[in-house]
């Protein structure tokens, strides 16, 4: 005769769940996740400051980037929960985005005197996902030109000191263009204007994070982000184009050096102590 006492009786969404094995995010692993549905190959995970990452890349070259939680994937139909690879004790440091020492825990401190302006508004949403973790523990804003034309006027009204200092990104800063005569206007010593080659800064991004193979050239007179749209097969909404490069971002790593270091540089520049 069977023993009721032996039983577990406890209705079954009442029973706690059962922990999902455990899988490394290893590259090229193919995974579904639960949330989104959303099915593509294991290429890259990170560690931020907001936790463990993976980024998938699905049959159409589509990256999404979905943090490590548990029982948030599925392989072959089994739910799992997605490890870093080759993951050791939590013991050494953290970082952001941008490879620094992120600071746990941290209150944004009260805003700096001085300011970074950004030349539009792409470049302002790029820096904020890269850097957005350091500005704040700094205590740096970040603004942007509507334009370069602006820039003389913006450093006038703003009137950079030694307790105030004011660093400026721009777009396509080449010898001999009309964005380098600009730049080369603003003379004052507490005053930095640094900038990238590229047209646009979405040329910052490495082709590879966005799954391309490079950025197409764009005839000089043309539109340069219609262009890349028609160019790459992309719907014709630099909107959308813009949104899905953004999402390619993770960190550091998927921007180019000649963007990295002149946003260091800056950063740098208007958090030098005085004197």
């Amino acid at each position: 005769m069977r023993r009721y006492d032996d039983l577990d009786l406890t209705p079954p969404w009442k029973q706690p769940r059962k922990p999902a094995p455990e899988v490394p995010a290893e590259p090229d692993l193919v995974v579904e996740e639960v949330g989104t549905g959303f099915c593509g190959a294991v290429i890259r995970t990170e560690k931020t400051a907001e936790g463990p990452t993976v980024t998938l890349e699905d049959r159409f070259g589509k990256h999404r980037v979905f943090p490590l939680t548990p029982r948030g994937f599925m392989i072959d139909g089994r739910v799992v929960t997605l490890t870093l690879p080759g993951r050791v004790a939590a013991t050494g440091p953290l970082l952001s985005a941008s490879g620094s020492i992120a600071v746990r825990d941290h209150t944004a401190r009260v805003a700096r005197d001085g300011r970074i302006y950004v030349e539009g508004r792409h470049d302002a949403e790029l820096v904020e996902r890269v850097w957005g973790h350091d500005l704040r523990v700094e205590g740096v804003v970040v603004e942007y030109l509507e334009g370069v034309d602006d820039l003389p006027s913006v450093v006038e009204s703003f009137a950079p000191g030694p307790d105030a200092r004011l660093g400026v990104l721009v777009d396509h800063l080449v010898p001999g263009t009309k964005e380098w005569r600009i730049a080369e206007s603003v003379t004052s010593a507490h005053a930095l204007v640094v900038g990238h080659p590229y047209v646009d800064v979405w040329e910052a991004v490495k082709p590879s994070s966005v799954g391309i193979a490079a950025w197409p050239r764009i005839p000089r007179g043309e539109d340069w982000k219609t262009g890349v749209c028609r160019e790459l097969g992309w719907p014709p909404d630099t909107g959308a184009a813009w949104r899905r490069i953004l999402d390619s971002v993770r960190t550091y790593r998927d921007l180019e050096p000649s963007l990295l270091g002149r946003v260091e540089e800056l950063i740098d520049f208007v958090t030098a102590p005085e004197g």
